[in-house]
């Protein structure tokens, strides 16, 4: 199962792909609960100090009371900003333990609380002093600026915060492209750095409290140094080590370009097939954006492969790249390996893009001794990008399903449908790649097969 359209992979190189090992998924409850526990604990020690550290007698009038509960509403906020930017830092043992699209998830689902402990902590404030100080709002609000040293920055790294969420409202994303989203979101940093000066400078629970003011600095800088070591430090000096660079570019037909790079000792990333990694070309158009591509192929031990499918402008432009262009990569991320396969027969679904790691999990199941199935489902013949890559052989089964479904009168991934195609399907594991809509139908067509939630695994490649 190795392209003929592109370099070609050497006898030694052959000799690095590894087989899957078996037996050697843990039970996902067990990976997530160390994180979960980290942001539970880290909320609770938050609490706990605003508990100790506030006065009995701040409850003592209703403004006093909700000037405290906004406080608290700051701290905890800022513990949970804290944990946004660890989970998509890029650190090993989280990925590992819990896999970067379920950190993203848990990125996005922190954002919404945090925008509302956000708006929580400034309405309570207002409000809070209005009642204090027998005020308007909006003389309640002159009052704090003119009271409290830093909270005009405060306020616009509260402007910023909001930008960032708005950005990724469901509507409101679909309108913006991805680097604009990226960049929007990169301001992130300076709207953590405006509001923690506030909170050293004039948070009640800081000022004059040299040991709380210390823990507090202990614990942004060390967020910071964590996400610069492993999200630019690291990055760079593994540019400098493997010199990673674009090898050929190879139209494989129906919008999609397989990227092969090249670099010295690549074998020293230790990737899988199924995994991904963010990519970085650093030429005018993409130096300023990494993008998730999953490997094609399974890896060698100077080569990378990945087919990018024309989905955006990044995408599209990636077929102009010339050979030599000097690339920086961040990964291998991603746990859709095949080692998490439980069963002798495993069935790959695949569409657009998701081919690329279908294709590259095929070849290392086929190895690993594993009866493989593949759907590959296009809209056309044109579509089935990789197709000559799957040869007939005695422990695989190509299977293209072409056709927009009101061109066939019916969805080919239905229960119903997938069941002719694949008879045994409820005794396979199921592997499915592609978009979320066609990824949802076959997720919900084998659940009614029969197939078990442990026996299904996907993984979304966005970090949106």
């Amino acid at each position: 199962m190795t392209s003929l359209t592109a370099p070609r992979q050497t006898a030694d190189a052959r000799r690095t792909s590894r087989p899957a090992p078996r037996g050697t998924t843990r039970p996902e409850p067990a990976r997530r609960f160390p994180v979960r526990s980290a942001i539970v604990a880290a909320t609770l020690a938050v609490t706990a100090f605003w508990w100790f550290g506030t006065p009995p007698a701040a409850g003592s009038t209703p403004g006093g009371a909700l000037v405290a509960i906004a406080e608290l509403m700051g701290l905890v906020a800022s513990i949970l900003v804290l944990a946004q930017l660890l989970l998509v830092a890029r650190v090993p043992w989280f990925e590992r333990s819990v896999g970067m699209d379920r950190l993203v998830s848990w990125h996005r689902s922190l954002g919404t609380t945090v925008l509302l402990l956000i708006v929580g902590h400034v309405a309570g404030m207002i409000v809070g002093y209005q009642l204090i100080q027998g005020k308007t709002p909006w003389g309640s609000l002159l009052t704090l600026l003119h009271s409290f040293a830093d909270l005009w920055w405060a306020l616009i790294g509260t402007a910023v915060f909001m930008a960032v969420g708005l950005s990724s409202a469901r509507l409101l994303r679909r309108r913006l492209s991805y680097e604009w989203w990226y960049g929007i979101h990169f301001t992130v940093y300076g709207a953590v750095a405006l509001t923690f000066v506030h909170q050293i400078n004039a948070g009640v629970h800081f000022v004059g409290n040299p040991v709380a003011r210390a823990a507090w600095l202990f614990l942004y800088g060390a967020t910071a140094w964590t996400i610069l070591w492993y999200r630019v430090i690291q990055l760079i000096a593994r540019h400098v080590t493997l010199g990673v660079h674009v090898a050929a570019i190879v139209e494989e037909g129906g919008g999609h370009t397989s990227v092969w790079l090249r670099g010295k000792r690549m074998d020293r990333l230790a990737p899988r097939a199924g995994q991904f990694f963010l990519v970085r070309f650093l030429v005018p158009g993409h130096l300023l954006t990494a993008h998730p591509y999953s490997l094609s192929l399974v890896p060698t031990g100077d080569h990378l492969r990945f087919t990018v499918g024309a989905l955006g402008d990044h995408s599209s432009s990636v077929r102009h790249l010339k050979v030599g262009t000097p690339v920086l990569l961040e990964g291998p991320f991603g746990r859709m390996t095949a080692d998490r396969a439980r069963s002798r027969r495993v069935l790959l679904v695949a569409g657009g893009a998701g081919i690329g790691p279908i294709r590259a999990l095929a070849e290392d199941l086929v190895n690993a001794g594993r009866d493989v199935v593949v759907v590959h489902r296009a809209h056309s013949t044109d579509g089935l990008a990789l197709a000559s890559e799957f040869p007939a052989a005695p422990r695989l089964r190509y299977v293209p399903v072409t056709g927009r479904r009101r061109e066939l009168g019916y969805d080919p991934l239905v229960p119903s449908s997938l069941a002719s195609l694949v008879p045994d399907v409820r005794s396979r594991d199921v592997f499915v790649c592609g978009p979320s809509a066609m990824i949802d139908t076959v997720v919900s067509s084998v659940r009614a097969l029969g197939v078990p939630r442990s026996a299904i695994h996907t993984e979304e490649l966005s970090l949106v």
